[in-house]
């Protein structure tokens, strides 16, 4: 049955959008993915090659504090250059449009796997930071384009379908970087530098494929004025048939921003007319990680231990959870258009503060009776496919339905910026959150996601099988509620175009 409905879901997409979005995952979000798993399993060989440079360079042993600082910097410097890349992500994608700026981000890519790749035959942990931190840049530039050439390269009934494709390239990026993480891989002594430098094979792959796709619909006919372009590029992307209702939406979003230049974040705080679609951005996609994901991921371990499973095998049962995301992700794919986006993720936030509210008895039994670690596990791997079902997948796509094309680059630049940020701070405070409140810091992110799943379910209203311009219609009742005057001009604006309700 799944394979019947995998057959379908690939009948409905073209062949050529299909891997369009499979050549932005393996250079985007697979490589976002990847550098966050892959540098777990050689941190005590990487630690014991800083120990041994600073030995030979100074003639002294550096202090354990003094390892650990330099082992926390290579870790968090990955964010910084997430930050940076996510700030020039907007200017990027409107100055030289998505497939330019989708190639640009490889580059870095490749000098980073350079500079890891030879950190030790130089002698440079030096060159490990460095690397990392391009690395990040990349990851920020990247993952905010690929959410975004991916959503304005769909037709509607694809739209929620082809953006989830950069939640399975996440967590397959994960999967991934713990497989070759693995001693039976690439995780000894003598191979720590060719892991920290895979990351230049998706970059390679998407260099020499990615060219032979064309640019963003959207971007070529609104932002580049290229009719004909953009023609070519739906013929080329969803072949043949009769795509004017699409075409028809693009014209009107051109016609509603007529003679507006793209908006930039001062534009997006300050404009009224986007305020509800502001908060929801982030609400509900900027703050990913108060979710709890990585929380859940750092005591799977501990619950595995407990549950009577060897450490010897606790990676494979990680690997097990990797494959559970990668596997709910895709599962959404054929949820998505048929539950529509805001019941998916209100009933997903709701699932995992439960799951979350339980995790926390759980541990906090976990020596009273033999059986209770085992409801430990499977309350982790139901956070994981709620997760997976729900905020992994659909707030891939949300950014682009809820913005219109002359605001879409300053939401991702705002929603890239804001999770870089948590994810740096929150990797920070982690070990004084779990020293100071053990288990029962779940608490903080049940709170959040319970607070999220009544958030959608009372204000943010469905987008799908709805235009961009339905879907600001909608917003524009919360943004302009009891503004008669404000509301009429707004129908004013909007008469006479064609807009197509599937």
């Amino acid at each position: 049955m799944a394979l019947l409905k995998l057959l379908e879901f690939l009948e409905k997409m073209s062949c050529n959008l299909f891997l369009l979005t499979f050549v932005l995952g393996i250079g985007g979000a697979f490589q976002y993915g990847l550098q966050v798993s892959i540098v777990n399993s050689p941190a005590e060989y990487i630690q014991s090659f800083i120990h041994e440079t600073w030995l030979k360079r100074s003639g002294s042993s550096p202090s354990e504090e003094m390892i650990t600082l330099l082992w926390s910097f290579v870790v968090s410097i990955y964010s910084i250059g997430g930050l940076l890349g996510s700030m020039s992500a907007g200017y990027v994608s409107v100055r030289f449009g998505r497939k330019k700026a989708m190639l640009f981000a490889n580059f870095p890519t490749l000098l980073s796997a350079a500079l890891m790749g030879f950190s030790r035959l130089c002698g440079s942990f030096e060159m490990i930071i460095a690397g990392r931190l391009l690395s990040g840049v990349c990851g920020g530039l990247a993952l905010s384009i690929n959410l975004m050439y991916a959503g304005e390269c769909a037709p509607w009934k694809l739209r929620g379908m082809t953006a989830i494709t950069a939640s399975t390239a996440i967590a397959l990026g994960k999967f991934v970087g713990f497989a070759l993480g693995l001693r039976e891989v690439l995780g000894v002594d003598a191979l720590w530098p060719v892991l920290m430098a895979t990351n230049a094979i998706p970059a390679l792959v998407q260099l020499l494929t990615l060219p032979f796709f064309p640019d963003s619909p959207r971007y070529l006919l609104i932002d580049k004025k290229d009719k004909e372009g953009c023609m070519k590029a739906v013929k080329q992307l969803w072949g043949d048939g009769d795509h004017m209702a699409e075409i028809d939406d693009m014209v009107a979003e051109q016609e509603a921003i007529r003679g507006e230049k793209t908006k930039s974040l001062s534009d997006l705080f300050r404009d009224k007319g986007v305020r509800w679609q502001l908060i929801t951005l982030f609400l509900v996609c900027s703050c990913m990680q108060l979710i709890g994901v990585n929380m859940v991921y750092f005591y799977a371990y501990n619950v595995f231990i407990e549950a009577g499973i060897p450490p010897a095998q606790t990676y494979y049962v990680s690997l097990g959870i990797g494959i559970t995301e990668i596997l709910s992700t895709i599962l959404c794919c054929f949820l998505i258009e048929r539950a529509g986006r805001k019941s998916l993720l209100w009933k997903s936030y709701t699932v995992m503060a439960l799951a979350l509210g339980l995790l926390t008895v759980t541990l906090s039994l976990q020596d009273s009776f033999f059986w209770v670690p085992y409801c430990s596990v499977a309350l982790i791997f139901i956070f994981i496919m709620s997760f997976g079902i729900g905020p992994a997948a659909v707030l891939c796509s949300l950014p682009t339905e809820i913005f219109i094309q002359s605001y879409r680059p300053a939401a991702f630049v705002l929603n890239g910026i804001t999770n870089w940020i948590q994810l740096f701070i929150l990797g920070l405070l982690f070990p004084f959150i779990v020293e100071s409140l053990g288990s029962f810091c779940f608490i903080i992110f049940l709170i959040y996601c319970l607070s999220m799943a009544i958030f959608v379910f009372l204000v943010v209203p469905e987008t799908k099988g709805k235009t961009m311009l339905q879907v600001m219609e909608e917003f524009n009742h919360l943004n302009y509620r009891g503004k008669k005057r404000q509301t009429a001009l707004q129908q004013s604006n909007f008469s006479g175009m064609t807009v197509t309700r599937l």
